[in-house]
């Protein structure tokens, strides 16, 4: 997903590109919201100017991956056992598109509702099937014809006794490389694209792991920032770990 969106953002600008907000609201039993919001609003607004937007329409739409995979089901009978066993750990996932043509807004959400957090450990990966929703993309088309491109970057979380931790890490060394090599050309246009943590926890925040975080008024939202390419290259760059107060 990345890769697809990090090329086609060569293709059609130079300068502007598009934002990643990974979002989560923590309740006191565990459970909660986490989600990631790939705002491509600028990438349409240029778009527009181009003339090439002619199929967008308005829309404010949430599909569920549960609805995708019933849709789906046959293709994915001929997958793999572990293949299915991943799609279907997906299944509580849902995607939340907003579109407008005449306020150049495209906005995707890809979000969990869970009971436990480690719920929300495929996230990534629902951001990687999810590409097939995005206006203009063919890659539903040819789902049952071609081979996904592979999740790179993977996310464990966990909240214990009041210490929540995020840590992020390469899943295949081999195939990270090869896909960071092959995105060389897409740094110059790309400085301005971040990712950014904002996490919000029942209560105040006590300590937090990234010395240059900002912290809401209340102390219970955190938000960190980092290049979306220093990301790419390395995970680590926003790992995290927040210990609340008693």
């Amino acid at each position: 997903m990345f890769k697809k969106l990090l090329l086609l953002t060569i293709l059609v600008l130079t300068t502007i590109s598009c934002q990643f907000t990974e979002t989560l609201v923590l309740n006191e039993d565990g459970s909660g919201r986490m989600a990631i919001q790939m705002d491509l609003s600028e990438m349409m607004a240029f778009s527009g100017e181009m003339g090439t937007d002619s199929t967008m329409v308005k829309s404010d739409t949430i599909i569920s991956f549960k609805d995708i995979l019933e849709e789906k089901k046959d293709s994915i009978a001929t997958l793999t056992k572990a293949e299915q066993k991943r799609l279907k750990a997906m299944e509580n996932y849902n995607i939340h598109l907003v579109t407008d043509p005449e306020t150049n807004t495209m906005i995707m959400d890809i979000f969990v509702d869970f009971k436990d957090i480690a719920e929300a450990n495929d996230l990534m990966a629902g951001f990687n099937q999810a590409d097939g929703v995005i206006p203009g993309s063919k890659s539903n088309e040819d789902e049952g014809d071609k081979e996904k491109e592979p999740d790179i970057i993977g996310v464990k979380y966990s909240f214990k006794k009041g210490v929540f931790k995020r840590d992020a890490f390469i899943k295949d060394k081999m195939v990270h490389r090869q896909q960071i090599d092959s995105m060389k050309q897409a740094e110059a246009f790309l400085g301005e694209a971040k990712y950014t943590l904002k996490y919000t926890f029942p209560k105040k925040i006590k300590s937090a792991s990234v010395e240059d975080a900002m912290f809401s008024l209340d102390g219970k939202t955190i938000e960190v920032r980092r290049s979306f390419m220093e990301y790419l290259k390395n995970p680590d760059v926003l790992d995290l770990e927040v210990k609340l107060e008693d």
